[in-house]
């Protein structure tokens, strides 16, 4: 993200790095792409369609709505402390620093409402929660205003979550502006953040430790057969988990070659796409066929979020959700932009078909779901062992972002069943989830749009 998240090794500076073999006009370009076209294994979907969707008709949009003060702003707690080993040092390179918002920079309506929805949501919000610290519904209240409470603490203690949740009540939780801190080249590498990435292949993936991952310390001759056969032979939904973990790896590579460190003076900094630093992560030579694979992991993580935002609709569209900022007008501006985005999201023609997901005898698929719920609620733990800062504020993002579009597709009969206005006790999204599962998509379409962009790059590579 710092793309410094989850990376091997950053490499060094541009002129350190090794020097890539160029070949004739055309093969830089063929070397990284030219198994990144057609259909994607377990879709329907085609990149060339995606590719179209995305960079002429989606992510301008996209990019319009993230700019806004609703989701530009997102409350972290980036001092929790690692909960799986005591190493809790921190990187010391200042690209790595969060640089937090100060109370007035935050418009009134995000502080006051937390994670509410509009301004009567916002007050009753204080309501709640003391209703949570008295431990039960205070009898004066109102019947509409109590059912609410008990809506949101059923909602708060609800085992549907795919992310380990901060405690925005901690003197740590912090806003941060989004805009002002992001997620680009910081330096951050070597061992410590390899450990976090090894941790969530390693002890995540469903994967046995005797399979070797491709490229992996250690691993075998075999040019990473062991493992594809191994992949190949487990059910569909263990193998979405790691090519959708894959993809978000891969997704972070680009943003990290997309805005690297290209100068670095007493006088500025200059940051802008790193051709070399791309192939070393995508070609197809260099990675021993593994970059191409990765690119198209990225595509189906594309799909997956995309398919949920597809879903979500019915809910954004109830006339009592309101992007709540306290500014009125622009509040109903974002808030019409963003149903203009789920209905362009809906008229994608090749969606992911999310039905083969636990489709098999009731009782194993459930206890499939809750397990690939809790390998999902484990990698957003590690989060919080991410030395960088930086790196680890745009990792609990996108974690947490995903972690949402699992739940939304996880929940498709509760969306269905939403009422137009009033309560909705069976699905909920915090202000939190909502910010971050935008964000998480604007990250993964920034990928798809770099990857446009560093097409012709190689190509012109002579």
């Amino acid at each position: 993200a710092g793309g410094g998240l989850l990376l091997r090794a950053m490499g060094l500076a541009a002129l350190l790095l090794p020097v890539v073999t160029r070949g004739p006009p055309g093969e830089a370009e063929r070397r990284c792409f030219c198994q990144v076209t057609g259909h994607l294994d377990d879709c329907t979907c085609d990149v060339e369609t995606i590719d179209a969707f995305n960079n002429y008709k989606l992510f301008p949009r996209l990019n319009q709505l993230l700019e806004s003060d609703y989701f530009r702003y997102y409350k972290v707690n980036l001092n929790k402390p690692c909960p799986f080993w005591n190493d809790n040092s921190h990187c010391g390179i200042r690209d790595c620093a969060v640089k937090p918002c100060r109370s007035e920079e935050v418009p009134d309506g995000i502080r006051s409402g937390s994670y509410k929805y509009s301004e009567e949501a916002s007050n009753l919000a204080e309501e709640c929660e003391e209703a949570k610290r008295l431990g039960a519904v205070d009898g004066s209240l109102s019947k509409e205003t109590q059912q609410a409470v008990l809506q949101w603490t059923q909602h708060d203690d609800s085992s549907d979550s795919f992310c380990e949740a901060d405690d925005f009540y901690s003197p740590d939780a912090e806003y941060v502006d989004l805009l002002l801190n992001p997620e680009r080249y910081t330096g951050y590498k070597g061992p410590d953040a390899w450990k976090i990435w090894n941790s969530i292949y390693e002890e995540n993936c469903f994967k046995p430790q005797n399979v070797k991952r491709p490229l992996a310390s250690g691993r075998g001759d075999d040019g990473g057969l062991t493992f594809y056969k191994w992949l190949k032979g487990v059910c569909v939904e263990k193998r979405a988990f790691y090519k959708l973990i894959s993809g978000l790896h891969a997704s972070i590579n680009i943003h990290l070659s997309a805005r690297y460190l290209l100068q670095d003076t007493w006088s500025q900094k200059k940051w802008g796409p790193n051709v070399t630093e791309f192939q070393q992560r995508f070609d197809e030579v260099i990675t021993r066929g593994e970059g191409p694979r990765r690119l198209k992991n990225l595509y189906f993580l594309y799909l997956i979020e995309l398919r949920a935002l597809s879903k979500v609709l019915p809910f954004f569209e109830r006339p009592g959700f309101q992007l709540y900022t306290g500014n009125k007008s622009h509040d109903a501006e974002m808030k019409n932009l963003l149903l203009e985005i789920l209905h362009l999201t809906r008229s994608f023609p090749l969606h992911f078909d999310e039905n083969s997901f636990f489709a098999g005898n009731k009782k194993e698929a459930a206890k499939l779901k809750e397990e690939f719920r809790l390998h999902f609620k484990n990698i957003s733990k590690i989060m919080d062992c991410v030395g960088c800062f930086k790196c680890r504020l745009w990792g609990k993002l996108q974690t947490q972002g995903l972690g949402t579009a699992l739940k939304i597709l996880f929940s498709e009969s509760l969306i269905e069943k939403l009422p137009e206005s009033g309560p909705s006790y069976g699905f909920q999204l915090t202000r939190q989830e909502i910010v971050a599962l935008f964000n998480a998509f604007g990250r993964i379409s920034t990928s798809v749009k770099e990857l446009e962009n560093f097409r012709t790059m190689l190509r012109n590579l002579q």
